[in-house]
């Protein structure tokens, strides 16, 4: 599906510029801790970048299947979750934002066991 494509594209570019910002707009101005945790956002925000690019190109090979959709949207909604969270978590310090991360872990999860099951189902 062309959307995932573009959403995973968007992802990747916004991941090497929030990369980027943390590297040189964040370092001196928070503590090494909240870059580590910058860092980290950025980090998962790329694997599922492509995560959503593999969802895409899929799309395009499979039979439509619901199990692809759905892995795309919830790899989607822990991006917001997870690495969203970890990057007002960093800007604000503002410690609750940190219990909203594990529910994007969660979305993440279960993306990759529904593309799990659509692989092993079609392909």
């Amino acid at each position: 599906m062309k959307l995932f494509i573009i959403i995973g594209a968007i992802n990747a570019f916004l991941s090497v510029a929030l990369g980027a910002f943390g590297a040189h707009g964040l370092e001196g101005r928070v503590e090494p801790k909240y870059l580590e945790t910058w860092q980290t956002g950025v980090t998962y925000q790329m694997f599922h970048a492509t995560g959503l690019l593999i969802i895409g190109v899929l799309l395009g090979k499979l039979p439509a299947t619901s199990l692809l959709t759905w892995s795309g949207w919830l790899m989607v909604i822990g991006i917001i979750l997870f690495s969203g969270s970890l990057y007002v978590l960093t800007l604000t310090k503002i410690s609750v934002f940190g219990a909203i991360t594990p529910l994007g872990g969660v979305s993440f999860l279960a993306a990759w066991v529904l593309l799990i099951i659509a692989a092993v189902k079609y392909l």
